[in-house]
């Protein structure tokens, strides 16, 4: 049996581990379900990785769930579209930047990341699970409730978050004998 924290591919006393080194959008759970802070140095360096290895590189935008994926892919320059931009994709990046922020300055990035949610999503407000890396229509499953329960999600952090930097810049200034809006 394979000591605590160890995963394996199977359970015997002969185990091995398979490296994988693809950098995929599914390591942000690492701080979203709280198993370390979003400040962690490791999570840090792994968000930039994701940030840097899976923005799609054309005026489309967004960030691909992994590198080279095949689901719909439309493209095989894999160096400028990793994978299609997925709105979940995109908007737990933007949840990273939130959790991360200590300034309004900061939170200038998701913001960015949440306009790029709204500009892609249809007309009627409805999002897609992914869009076309070069046109930005909808691909594969439209509306995708995920895509939206995410949207909500990543608003509403980013509401409690802005309130959160905001009193602590009121209070800092009361205490300086200042005033702000």
């Amino acid at each position: 049996m394979p000591p605590i924290g160890v995963f394996t591919v199977r359970r015997s006393s002969i185990a091995f581990i398979v490296k994988d080194a693809t950098v995929d959008i599914s390591l942000a759970g690492i701080f979203l379900f709280g198993l370390l802070p979003a400040t962690d140095p490791r999570v840090v360096s792994t968000m930039k990785a994701i940030e840097e290895r899976l923005t799609v590189k054309t005026p489309i935008g967004g960030i691909a769930r992994y590198e080279n994926d095949y689901y719909f892919q439309v493209s095989q320059d894999v160096a400028s579209v990793p994978g299609n931009p997925w709105f979940i994709s995109t908007l737990w990046l933007a949840e990273w930047y939130i959790a991360t922020a200590r300034s309004l300055d900061d939170l200038e990035r998701p913001r960015a990341l949440l306009d790029w949610c709204r500009t892609k999503a249809l007309p009627s407000g409805v999002l897609a699970e992914q869009v076309h890396p070069y046109t930005g229509e909808p691909l594969s499953v439209s509306p995708l409730t995920w895509s939206h329960a995410a949207f909500v999600s990543a608003v509403q952090h980013f509401a409690r978050a802005s309130a959160r930097i905001r009193d602590k810049l009121r209070t800092a200034s009361k205490a300086a004998g200042e005033s702000i809006a």
